[in-house]
């Protein structure tokens, strides 16, 4: 077996990752492919938590959202997830792997309640969890979402999936000068205003505590196990 460099890890998807490509919804191709590339992960015997957000299904900045008040529409976007976490977990399971949704609203006829001890106990029992609902409080982004639980859980790193391969100057798709950055500080993500990395308020709470981040682009196959494993891929945000 590979040598791991991470044993618990908390990974962090958008909504986007489980629809096809200029779609919305749920793309059964797109969720099987994800479940796949947890599985590589699961063989090597990591502890794996999951965030996930809602962006497939609902947009804080879509016209609709914008209409309503705007912890509602928030609560709205944490229901999202908890469909999307549900149609993850259906995946994995198909696939052999044990997992369990926790979710920061109760809801328990779907899911558990989030509650840090059982879900550490679930990690150890090498059980997926996947992480519902976000934070439970309107205002905060499934990023920040992600750092907080990924603390909780006493994680060795947050990789978030992205669709490019790493932080660059400027959105690469856009031009073609943009230059990548292999690793930066937590301050230099921060301040880089015109490509959010991720939300500041997440930022930071990684930032306080050495979390260290690693963004890398899902579209690569076995790109999350390469992450595990070491390999130089993406960029790291650290001190």
């Amino acid at each position: 077996m590979a040598q791991l460099k991470y044993k618990r890890i908390m990974l962090k998807l958008g909504g986007e990752s489980l629809c096809g490509k200029g779609h919305v919804g749920i793309d059964p191709q797109s969720v099987g492919y994800l479940a796949d590339e947890i599985q590589a992960v699961k063989a090597h015997g990591v502890e794996i938590g999951i965030v996930i957000g809602g962006g497939n299904i609902w947009r804080g900045n879509d016209p609709y959202a914008q209409l309503i008040e705007r912890a509602t529409a928030d609560y709205m976007g944490m229901l999202a997830t908890v469909i999307n976490a549900l149609a993850l977990q259906d995946a994995l399971e198909k696939r052999g792997m044990h997992t369990r949704v926790q979710t920061a609203i109760e809801m328990r006829a779907v899911a558990e309640p989030y509650i840090r001890r059982r879900a550490i106990r679930h990690l150890e029992k090498g059980r997926i969890v996947i992480f519902g609902a976000g934070t439970g409080n309107p205002f905060f982004t499934t990023d920040t979402a992600a750092a907080l639980r990924a603390k909780e859980i006493d994680a060795d790193v947050l990789i978030k999936a992205t669709k490019v391969d790493g932080v660059y100057d400027k959105d690469p798709m856009k031009y073609s000068d943009a230059k990548k950055f292999e690793r930066m500080s937590y301050n230099d993500a921060i301040l880089m205003d015109q490509v959010q990395v991720m939300d500041n308020t997440a930022l930071s709470l990684c930032m306080d505590h050495r979390l260290p981040i690693i963004v890398f682009d899902l579209a690569q196959p076995r790109s999350i196990e390469r992450v595990v494993l070491g390999e130089a891929i993406g960029t790291i945000i650290s001190k």
